[in-house]
């Protein structure tokens, strides 16, 4: 008996949880699919929604056979899908949520140097926080003003404007939320926070006063991507008797530095 190598099967794969992967599927050679594999995703991604299998075949250098063998691979596992009239291929829920998890775990230069110069005509913190799979995670903090509870921020959405705004926009998160009651200002009735949430929607930002913590207040209206979907939010923070809802100079400037950040986040 050979110890440390099982015996091969090619008639069967190796069990993983509740799957059975074919080792064999690709030859052995793993490393060369895997890279075949990332060549077809980035294909889709330069060429664009509707991209067909020939396409994709020419553009890696991949024989016909073996891109549509890959190619349906890829489909079952949401890396990519088929468009409407199946003529073709477009990027997949699964690859969207890499791209969101790499682009929430710290803001790009460019976005940053874009909030940085924002932060010159202002007197107040200036923060931004994204909303990647429904989490509130703040990815460029003021350095000049300190956030403080944010954990509380975080957990709390009802609480403060820019969890509201997630919450304005994907409204899944209401299902299991706990309205816990941090300040006598904190709105921890159902109705009424409902009724916020369409005024959210309606005036296109949202705002606290002292809901969170006594003394501050709050205005943040949501960053858009490229598709005018709500990626996230830009959020001011000061003095309860300075930020309020009612100072349309303050609420227009966020909207302009809103608009200038779409598609960073």
């Amino acid at each position: 008996m050979t110890i440390g190598r099982a015996p091969s099967d090619t008639r069967a794969g190796t069990r993983v949880g509740n799957r059975t992967t074919d080792d064999a599927h690709f030859s052995g050679q793993q490393p060369r699919a895997v890279q075949k594999a990332l060549g077809m995703l980035e294909a889709v991604a330069h060429l664009g929604p509707g991209t067909t299998a020939k396409e994709i075949a020419t553009f890696t250098g991949v024989p016909s056979a073996t891109a549509y063998r890959m190619l349906n691979l890829l489909v079952a596992e949401g890396f990519l899908v088929r468009v409407p009239d199946l003529s073709g291929f477009a990027l997949g829920r699964r690859t969207a949520e890499l791209s969101h998890a790499a682009s929430a775990s710290g803001p790009s230069p460019s976005l940053h140097d874009q909030v940085e110069e924002m932060r010159t005509h202002t007197r107040y913190g200036l923060h931004v926080a994204s909303f990647n799979a429904g989490r509130l995670r703040f990815v460029d903090k003021d350095p000049d003003h300190e956030i403080i509870g944010i954990t509380t921020l975080s957990k709390n959405v009802h609480s403060n404007a820019l969890g509201k705004l997630l919450l304005a926009y994907d409204d899944r998160i209401l299902d299991d939320l706990e309205l816990r009651r941090l300040t006598e200002f904190t709105i921890h009735d159902r109705d009424e926070l409902d009724e916020q949430l369409r005024s959210v929607r309606l005036q296109g930002f949202a705002f606290e006063i002292q809901e969170c913590r006594l003394g501050r207040s709050a205005l943040a209206v949501p960053i858009r991507d490229h598709a005018d979907l709500v990626a996230g939010g830009l959020c001011v923070q000061g003095s309860f008797e300075r930020v309020t809802p009612d100072d349309r100079e303050l609420v227009g400037f966020l909207f302009d530095c809103a608009r200038r950040l779409t598609g960073l986040l």
